[in-house]
């Protein structure tokens, strides 16, 4: 699936974060602009690819995650899941028997899910009855199930469903969803799922989309003994029959696409973390066996991690489940409480694993608060990807943070919109604008911060991840929310309007221009913006050695500049601004790639 007009994949970021390439990316295959890329293949060292056992590929509908729910979806609150699948490697095939509760809100007839078709359902049951076959019809990966009687408000149902059948193979994971039927260099199954823009239809039978989350999840996965499991959620034991493995996990209100399936010859590492809020967190790092010591390095990273996310936004989401990491076939991926890792144990210039912080950071935003819609999934990428400078900034100091932000400064694209305000698909956001909800989403809120400063800032994340402004553990719950929430936090803290400031950088594919023009001893300086709006951001000019803050009413500022005087604008990279130096970058790398 082809980007548009130089857009990569969501996670494009992943193949060069800092060294000195740009690369274009697609869903299927990724070109860097230079011969640097240092991430192309990481764990090509020790991992082989095992043959694919071709099948049917699903449909358009199923490789597009969160399109709008039905009014029988919307009808019916997702109380509750729990899967079985039997995984043979061999076949690269599963076995599932999913059981859903569901509790209705109004009358509904029919209950809608989605399963991809290639997947063939078996039998499905409603309250223990039996539904007739053509009560069952998935023509496109949409699954209807007609009731054998209407529920009406508050009425339970339990459904049951069996199925079967090979998964998508992912061609080059986590870029292209699916299955990754992996072997180790000593030829021991090692197998993944990746599935966030393609959704959790592509191996069991969900609401795929953002807010169909249920309430809680068991996951029951076996597999050829001894291989292990790493799940999600709290292990709830392992039971060995027939030379075949049954590992039990139970998780809360779990990210739809971030249930995964983890399997390999791994060995556990286990530790714990005395939180600043009072609890004990359980730390997890399920990794192959021969690489214990890289292991022990990486694990080491968690303590000083987690301690930085708790300083600044707050508590662990998911303290009393665990921090779980596991290692991969495919690069990473933000899957709830037991992230995916397959960065080859590669540390950055900046000293730390920018992977393990990146997906570590989806644990507050993705999966703690969760965007409604995909049309605001840059509150997802954004902030992940700011933390990023800001670990680098607590870790290092301010060159790395400046060093970083101008890393990411050099991946936006500015062709579309970052939020169109109407309901999106992943589809949808990866044809548009694609990588700008990482870095042009990390780059806004380093504006903003600049411009409210850090306590106005962390407040208004704290009510966006929590909801409330005193975060404990025990006073939280996953929730939901917008950019139009988020933008109603920032003017609540700061008892300001700071809605032109979102309309400008969210709405317009192209960033606003500073225009400069000096005019005898005078800099006049205003603000021009795509659709001739007031954007009255103030910016700092620095005069010789002293530096002034214009104000920049009504967009525009003027400074007097004394005979001989140097100026720079914006001295300190705080702004978010049209820089053409950029542009002219952007296009020579692009012939460069021709």
């Amino acid at each position: 699936m082809k980007q548009k007009n130089f857009v990569g994949t969501f996670k494009q970021h992943y193949t060069s974060n800092f060294h000195f390439t740009f690369p274009i990316a697609t869903k299927m295959k990724l070109k860097p602009l230079t011969l640097l890329c240092l991430f192309s293949a990481p764990l090509a060292a020790y991992a082989q690819t095992t043959p694919p056992i071709v099948g049917s590929q699903p449909t358009t509908f199923t490789m597009s995650s969160g399109t709008e729910r039905t009014a029988e979806q919307l009808a019916v609150s997702f109380e509750n899941a729990d899967l079985s699948l039997r995984i043979d490697p061999s076949k690269q095939s599963i076995e599932g028997v999913a059981v859903l509760q569901f509790v209705a809100k109004s009358s509904v007839a029919r209950l809608v899910l989605e399963l991809d078709k290639n997947l063939p359902i078996d039998a499905v049951s409603v309250n223990g009855t039996a539904l007739a076959p053509d009560a069952i019809n998935n023509p496109e990966g949409r699954v209807y199930l007609t009731l054998p009687q209407s529920l009406k408000t508050g009425d339970k149902a339990e459904v049951k469903i069996s199925y079967h059948g090979q998964p998508r193979i992912a061609q080059r994971a986590p870029w292209d969803g699916g299955f990754v039927w992996s072997k180790t260099t000593a030829g021991e199954p090692w197998i993944a799922s990746a599935v966030q823009g393609e959704g959790c239809d592509l191996f069991w039978p969900c609401i795929d989309h953002p807010m169909g989350k249920p309430k809680r999840m068991s996951t029951h996965f076996t597999v050829p003994a001894p291989l292990v499991v790493a799940g999600n959620g709290v292990a709830q034991g392992v039971d060995e029959k027939d030379g075949w493995r049954t590992y039990h996990w139970t998780i809360k209100q779990p990210s739809t696409y971030g249930i995964s399936v983890n399997v390999g010859p791994y060995t556990l590492m286990e530790g714990g973390y005395q939180s600043r809020f009072g609890n004990q967190i359980p730390l997890r790092f399920w990794h192959l066996n021969g690489n214990e010591a890289k292991a022990k390095e990486l694990f080491a990273e968690f303590t000083p991690t987690l301690d930085f996310f708790e300083s600044v936004i707050g508590p662990y989401p998911f303290a009393d489940e665990k921090m779980g990491v596991v290692e991969t076939p495919h690069l990473g991926m933000e899957h709830q409480t037991v992230n995916a890792y397959g960065n080859g144990y590669k540390k950055s210039p900046h000293g730390y694993d920018w992977l393990l912080n990146h997906e570590f950071a989806h644990e507050w935003f993705g999966n703690q608060m969760t965007n409604e819609n995909w049309d605001d999934f840059w509150l997802h990428e954004g902030f992940a990807s700011y933390m990023q400078p800001l670990y680098l900034q607590y870790l290092r100091g301010e060159r790395d943070y400046q060093v970083a932000m101008h890393e990411q400064r050099l991946r936006i694209v500015n062709h579309f919109p970052m939020v169109t305000g109407h309901s999106m698909s992943e589809h949808d956001v990866s044809n548009g604008p694609g990588n700008d909800v990482y870095f042009k989403g990390s780059h806004i809120l380093h504006t903003l911060r600049g411009q409210i400063g850090d306590d106005a800032f962390f407040k208004a994340v704290r009510l966006l991840v929590y909801g409330r402004l005193d975060p404990k553990p025990g006073n939280f719950a996953p929730r939901y929310s917008t950019s139009k929430e988020f933008i109603q936090f920032v003017n609540q803290v700061t008892k300001k309007d700071w809605n032109w400031f979102f309309k400008t950088y969210l709405t317009h594919a192209t960033l606003p221009e500073l225009v400069q023009e000096r005019r005898g001893n005078v800099l006049h300086l205003h603000w021009k913006t795509p659709d001739n709006s007031v954007f009255p951001l103030p910016v700092e000019v620095r005069v010789d050695q002293k530096l002034h803050k214009l104000e920049m009413k009504n967009g525009v500022g003027q400074i007097v500049l004394p005979a001989n005087a140097t100026w720079t604008v914006d001295p300190g990279s705080k702004v978010l601004k049209h820089e053409p130096q950029l542009e002219v970058w952007t296009q020579d790398m692009m012939q460069r790639r021709k």
